[in-house]
């Protein structure tokens, strides 16, 4: 850690009252040196970490952290504070305050120098020297590792009788070590959980131990959002309780620089687990039919001792996980009391996340074809049997049979990911095998939703039935992947395929027969899905309908319309928002003039989310401006009958698009409409935060702008 922190990251006399001034103060530090490049930035991605959990720990510290593109390299800055200050501990302000900066790809080797200050920070010895350390080139070795804490403890005698800095900090080591001890073992009061070799030894007999000649063995995992601090505090806390409850405990840190599985043989010996964790455990259902305590990070950090005694006496009493008990991914990650319309809707675009590169590169690849070959190509013989190197017809045929291939994948794909959505791995194969055969009986995107969901009621279902132990084990790649694929099978084949085919067929006539006013008002309300969210779940079934109506070997003339103005109006939010700041830059902050440049390429590549940090800073003005745009282009795309055959890429694909131009002056159109709305609404607003005449609410503003920027999207789809 010898450049991670210097005495210049250190402040003895931390003044801030506030956890956003400490962080700032610190943070200021980091960027005198050069290692943050963009203050505020920086702070906005603190806040929204912070906005996730808070970051306070019983023992008075603070461990504000984030990972953030405005980070040159990882940093770490300690502050000190004689007052406290409030992070959210339940046992009061904290005095020891360590900001963690990592860029947004830290490597591996320093975030494990990281989870080592992280472990450190649960030994008591180390942070009493912190508290009473006089000059800051001394703490900056001692979080270092390059002094021991009795070193640095032998060497302030000297300089601790002129600091009252340094007794004001001896008189709150007492209480905070003492909520160190209280959580390092709660039923034994032992003492500071430092490394206790001697606790090992003293094996304290416990009636729910199953066998009395060995100690108890529990296995556990941590980890937490950012994987840097709360992951590997809690396995230290929790190793500490361990020593001191005589117990065999062995922890998996799944952090930011990856994490090493527990050896099966580990668990399968396991009396107990114990899961600490604020982010979904990966593979849970290695735990399954053990008792198990299922808690939050902080939790372990604060009350290992509790959670120790708790898994042994449901080990005591036969309390046992069901394997099904592992939820699904979406069980795992949806919030307390989250409703099964919410968990359909998040089961959905599992299914159009995982299906949407498949479309982009297909998509892309046929209409590379179209444009070198005309739209013939469709008809050449496979390249296996006529291809000649010097011909463009024949790489014509090469992009556009590879680009088929990839559309094969379409519907097994989004119902093998429905699946997976609902009830993890064991959903894929019943799903791939419903899509597929949605694809055989021309059930098209309709059976696939279908396929899906039926796949991870059926594997979820088979999944709840109790079975021996010594079955369980072929459960997952034998019983489960032959019974939910024959049931699947019998469903789509012989019970509800026909009745999805004939939905299917009616839809695509009724979209091959729309022209007039019908496919003007069908433009103009995906106009609107597209430019309501933004990339999100609205905007996601405009786009998925449109790519379905293309997803074919010959798609019909409205199916290409409906692609052409879907696509058009998903361009139209960005664009907006960055003539806009152009125009009228007064009405903008500074951060959001520099999203607008980057608003300007965004938009032209068809990825609406570029249009995100302006409607999460202002959404009341920007949204209904970016709807109103994109409802105009939508409608006059489809009047003028502009086609695209390519499913993505915005301005690019240009050349690819039946009338081109008509086809960019719907997108001029509306674009020159959302600019003129959202700059008439900010006028009657008055000028910006942030930009000459509105300094007063500049920060919170920016932060709002920041934190959207932060939540865009990945752009796999507009």
């Amino acid at each position: 850690m010898s450049e991670m922190i210097t005495a210049d990251l250190v402040d003895l006399d931390l003044s801030a009252d506030t956890k956003e001034a400490a962080a700032r103060a610190l943070a200021e530090r980091m960027a005198a040196l050069g290692r943050v490049t963009d203050l505020a930035g920086f702070l906005a991605d603190v806040a929204t970490r912070e906005a996730q959990m808070p970051t306070g720990l019983d023992g008075g510290i603070g461990i504000p952290h984030c990972r953030s593109a405005h980070v040159t390299e990882p940093t770490l800055a300690f502050g000190r504070s004689a007052a406290g200050i409030d992070f959210g501990a339940a046992d009061g302000p904290a005095d020891l305050v360590f900001l963690i900066a990592a860029p947004a790809g830290a490597d591996d080797a320093h975030l494990t120098i990281l989870s080592a200050l992280a472990r450190q920070l649960m030994n008591a010895e180390f942070t009493a020297a912190l508290r009473s350390v006089a000059d800051t080139a001394t703490a900056a070795a001692l979080i270092r590792g390059d002094v021991t804490p009795q070193e640095a403890a032998a060497a302030q005698p000297e300089a601790a009788p002129a600091s009252g800095e340094a007794a004001s900090g001896s008189a709150q080591t007492s209480p905070a070590d003492a909520a160190a001890s209280a959580e390092a073992g709660t039923p034994d009061a032992a003492p500071a959980p430092s490394e206790a070799p001697a606790a090992k030894d003293t094996t304290d007999p416990v009636t729910a131990d199953p066998t009395p000649e060995q100690p108890f063995r529990i296995v556990a995992v941590t980890s937490c959002p950012t994987g840097i601090a709360h992951t590997y505090m809690a396995a230290e806390s929790l190793e500490n309780a361990g020593r001191e409850a005589g117990v065999e405990l062995v922890v998996e840190t799944q952090g930011s620089a990856g994490f090493a599985r527990l050896d099966p043989a580990l668990i399968a010996a396991a009396d107990g687990v114990i899961l600490a964790h604020d982010v979904p455990v990966r593979d849970k259902d290695r735990f399954a039919g053990k008792p198990t305590v299922d808690v939050g990070v902080k939790a372990g950090i604060n009350r290992p001792g509790e959670l120790i005694a708790e898994v042994r006496q449901k080990a005591a009493r036969g309390e046992t996980t069901a394997p099904a008990a592992a939820g699904t991914p979406v069980e795992r990650t949806g919030e307390p009391g989250e409703g099964y319309g919410t968990k359909l809707r998040k089961w959905l675009m599992s299914g159009v996340s995982y299906m949407v590169p498949f479309v982009a590169a297909g998509g892309l690849l046929i209409a590379i074809g179209f444009a070198l070959g005309g739209y013939k190509v469709n008809k050449a013989p496979s390249v296996m049997d006529h291809f000649v190197w010097t011909q463009t017809d024949s790489w014509a045929a090469l992009m556009f049979q590879i680009g088929g291939v990839a559309f094969a994948f379409l519907v097994p794909v989004l119902a093998g990911y429905i699946a997976y959505g609902i009830a993890d791995r064991p959903g894929l194969v019943p799903g791939f095998v419903g899509g597929s055969i949605a694809l055989t009986i021309n059930a098209g995107f309709l059976g696939g939703l279908a396929a899906g969901l039926i796949s991870g009621a059926v594997v979820t279902a088979i999944q709840r039935v109790r079975i021996p132990q010594a079955l369980r084990g072929i459960m997952p790649v034998v019983v489960i992947p032959l019974i939910s694929s024959a049931v699947v099978g019998f469903l789509m084949f012989v019970v509800i395929g026909k009745p999805i085919a004939t939905a299917q067929k009616g839809m695509t006539d009724w979209l091959s027969g729309l022209s007039g006013a019908n496919a003007v008002l069908l433009g103009a309300l995906l106009g609107l899905m597209m430019c309501f969210d933004l990339g999100g779940p609205v905007n996601k079934v405009a786009y998925t309908f449109a790519t379905a109506g293309i997803a074919v070997s010959d798609p019909s003339d409205s199916a290409m319309k409906i692609m052409a103005a879907v696509m058009a109006a998903g361009m139209v939010p960005p664009l907006a928002m960055a003539l806009a700041t152009t125009v009228r830059g007064r009405l903008f902050t500074e951060t959001e003039r520099e999203n607008g440049k980057a608003a300007w390429v965004l938009g032209a590549s068809f990825i609406s989310e570029g249009a995100i940090p302006f409607a999460a800073a202002d959404p009341l003005r920007v949204i209904p401006s970016a709807m109103v745009g994109g409802a105009l282009t939508g409608a006059l795309s489809m009047a003028f009958g502009a086609t695209l055959r390519a499913p993505h890429g915005g301005v690019f694909v240009v050349p690819l698009i039946g009338n081109p131009f008509l086809y960019l002056i719907a997108v001029a159109a509306g674009v020159c409409t959302s600019t003129a709305l959202v700059v008439a609404l900010k006028t009657l607003r008055g000028s910006a935060p942030g930009a000459p005449g509105g300094e007063r609410e500049k920060g919170e503003h920016e932060q709002a702008a920041r934190a959207g920027s932060a939540d865009r999207e990945q752009p796999v789809a507009a």
